[in-house]
């Protein structure tokens, strides 16, 4: 089980890493853009096309805020450690669907098999926070049993 929570949480890793770079590459043509953009005879429309690129780059700057959030809930996780009551790095199996509870990173595959993995604070994550195998959850009138937490 260990080997399948290392290759979840490196997923979760990647995930984060992927979007940080996309993220640094949005910055990085926003300031390319910025700096070449030459004073026209348009004043009007130079200043236009600035404060647009201020506010890409206001919206970049929010999205790399985010993505340090998720930096910092990957580093308070411990996917090397077993629980019997789920909280953060469970690895949990219902009769239903897989959840790995760290970020939201959405759908991951590993050794074939569909693990989603979800926040704490998302509505499936406070559902699941505290339970343990045995338990159930009702989620969107539907009961789930919580048939494995590692």
């Amino acid at each position: 089980m260990t080997k399948l929570k290392q290759e979840l949480y490196n997923q979760c890793v990647h995930f984060v890493l992927n979007k940080r770079n996309n993220i640094q590459r949005i910055i990085d043509e926003i300031h390319t853009s910025m700096t070449s953009e030459s004073k026209s005879t348009a004043g009007d429309k130079h200043e236009t096309g600035r404060a647009m690129l201020q506010l890409e780059r206001e919206k970049a700057g929010n999205q790399l805020k985010e993505v340090e959030r998720l930096e910092a809930a990957l580093k308070k996780l411990q996917w090397d450690k077993s629980t019997v009551f789920i909280t953060l790095g469970s690895y949990v199996v219902t009769d239903t669907m897989s959840y790995y509870i760290s970020i939201s990173a959405g759908e991951l595959v590993v050794a074939g098999k569909k693990v989603y993995a979800i926040s704490m604070q998302s509505p499936i994550g406070q559902l699941l926070l505290g339970k343990k195998k045995g338990d159930y959850f009702v989620f969107r009138g539907k009961s789930t049993e919580i048939v494995e937490v590692s």
